[in-house]
């Protein structure tokens, strides 16, 4: 019987992890193919595993719903808004810590913003099982973010306040979201895209102002 070295012994959980982190990419990775290739709904979880070269049992345990292989950073989404202002600064509104993430988030043009390129953006577009995946993604995003706000307001959980204004704000993100989707499937590329969102992101959350321009301020 052998002896593992402590070094061994630290060494192999970070191994372990690493190689999960691994299979799971690339299970992701070969789903988002076949599902851009095929369509979301003609895809099987057998052909994915098949073409991960990993058992469907695998496929399953890291993505426990097909939906989970499209949209593999729908937890980041979800919890993006409520993050937002949380970490609001120093005199900072909900408002104006939200509007200021969101015209990062164009600059940068993250995925999570909705610039996700024109073929993952048809890929979503033309599936019914999809579009119907966020919509409720958008919903838990807008929960999530009354969550935030009643906490940041001392308001109770269930207050109508922080409830009507999430879905405000939540509300100039779907919009924001949609015509980002729009414009990369008309052709447009994410840099010209990302130029003409800007004015009407700033022209979007401005209508917002006289109802929430100091609400939930540090």
């Amino acid at each position: 019987m052998g002896i593992e070295s402590s070094t061994t012994k630290s060494a192999a959980p970070g191994l372990r992890e690493t190689k999960k982190r691994e299979t799971r990419q690339a299970i992701s990775d070969h789903a988002t193919r076949l599902f851009i290739e095929r369509g979301f709904e003609r895809t099987t979880i057998a052909e994915i595993a098949d073409a991960a070269r990993v058992a469907k049992k695998t496929v399953t345990n890291y993505f426990p719903r097909k939906e989970d292989l499209a949209l593999d950073h729908q937890d980041a989404f979800v919890a993006s808004l409520a993050r937002h202002v949380a970490d609001r600064e120093p005199g900072e509104s909900a408002l104006a810590a939200l509007r200021r993430a969101f015209l990062a988030a164009v600059a940068a043009q993250d995925p999570i913003a909705g610039f996700a390129g024109p073929a993952f953006t048809r890929m979503i577009a033309e599936s019914p099982a999809l579009t119907a995946c966020l919509r409720g993604l958008h919903d838990q995003r807008e929960e999530a973010l009354a969550a935030a706000l009643a906490e940041a307001t001392g308001a109770a959980p269930d207050a109508i306040a922080p409830r009507t204004a999430a879905a405000l704000i939540g509300g100039v993100h779907r919009v924001l979201f949609r015509r980002i989707q729009d414009l990369t499937l008309a052709g447009r590329a994410n840099a010209e895209i990302a130029a003409l969102l800007e004015p009407e992101a700033v022209q979007a959350f401005a209508l917002l102002e006289p109802a929430l321009a100091d609400y939930a301020r540090v």
